[in-house]
């Protein structure tokens, strides 16, 4: 019989590891709502439910791939398909993204896909901001709503932030900083760099150990990532029933710069995906908002939001996180300006 009394301590340390486990905090939150806010509970819960099961096909057909990458040996093979060629890939990202009809947080697992195979982060971060702010739909529903030319104006700005943010993390990467970019804890949920060498074996179901990697792979992928975006949509949840939209007209009304710039620091918390955005930016500028502010508003919140960044958190390094963020909320201002002087003029 194991001695009672050498059991080790439970320490503050063990409690708060408790605590910040991701369902645990899940769990806290819809506790304390159901606590507070009776009334609000199920329709958080809904709300956050239809947003997490929305994604679901992305995020099903992101870990089948890379466990199907795992499993054939292929990831080395695509990753080398990326050598040298990495401002032609910064290019097709930047484009590609600006067509993709993916939310900031649906665009996470293919993320999380094109980072395993070994894709250049600099491409990657341009897909990553060019994704979210723009699509077929979402371009037709702007125009018709804001115009056309804040819709195809917005289009350019979608291309230009990829471009902004992949070369300019290709010019960081230069100097020795972000390599490695995935996160220790999200490495450690995958079964690392790929066991299988040589020419990839593309029907791996004939060998059963290539199945236990499929199977180990998409299983600890969908977790993991699941998790997370379980967490982001509880908080846009939250954000969208306790944050009053006459709280964001108050801080964003007026002209100039500086109304450009609380915009953007605004809007990256604010969820706002490019179909949510529409409707609300067009009442924000009928009381009063700027066009450019307007512009900034919706660059980041589509791209920075508080789901997003919580998603980008669990998957990357700190460092990356840091440049996706400044990379974000920097290009909001910066087109932001650059729309109100075209208006302007």
């Amino acid at each position: 019989m194991s001695d009672i009394s050498a059991r080790q301590p439970v320490t503050p340390g063990h409690i708060l590891k408790f605590l910040t486990q991701v369902p645990v905090m899940i769990a806290i939150i819809l506790s304390l709502v159901a606590v507070l806010d009776w009334a609000n509970f199920m329709p958080i819960v809904q709300f956050a439910s239809r947003a997490f099961l929305s994604t679901l096909p992305f995020l099903l057909v992101a870990v089948l791939l890379i466990g199907y990458l795992k499993a054939t040996g292929a990831e080395g093979v695509i990753g080398k398909a990326f050598e040298g060629r990495e401002v032609q890939m910064i290019f097709a990202a930047a484009l590609v993204g600006g067509l993709a009809p993916f939310c900031s947080c649906q665009v996470i697992p293919f993320i999380a896909g094109l980072l395993t195979v070994g894709a250049p982060i600099s491409a990657v971060m341009a897909f990553w901001l060019s994704s979210p702010l723009i699509d077929p739909p979402t371009f037709v529903i702007t125009g018709s709503v804001l115009g056309w030319e804040f819709a195809i104006s917005k289009a350019v700005f979608a291309v230009s932030l990829g471009l902004l943010g992949g070369f300019g993390l290709k010019f960081i990467g230069k100097r020795g900083a972000l390599a490695d970019p995935l996160k220790p804890d999200y490495r450690k949920s995958t079964c690392g760099a790929s066991k299988f060498k040589g020419q990839p074996k593309w029907a791996f179901w004939q060998e059963q150990g290539r199945i236990g990697v499929f199977k180990k792979e998409g299983l600890s992928n969908l977790t993991f990532l699941g998790k997370w975006l379980a967490f982001a949509y509880v908080l846009e949840a939250l954000l969208v029933t306790y944050v009053p939209a006459s709280l964001v007209v108050q801080l964003v009304g007026g002209e100039g710069v500086i109304p450009i710039a609380i915009a953007a620091l605004v809007g990256a918390p604010a969820y706002l995906n490019s179909y949510a955005a529409v409707p609300l930016v067009d009442g924000l500028v009928g009381q009063g908002m700027s066009v450019g502010a307007a512009m900034s508003f919706m660059i980041a919140g589509s791209v920075s939001s508080i789901p997003a960044m919580t998603a980008v958190f669990s998957l990357v390094k700190k460092q990356i996180f840091a440049t996706y963020l400044g990379f974000g909320i920097g290009g909001a201002i910066l087109f932001g300006i650059i729309y109100q002087m075209i208006a302007a003029g």
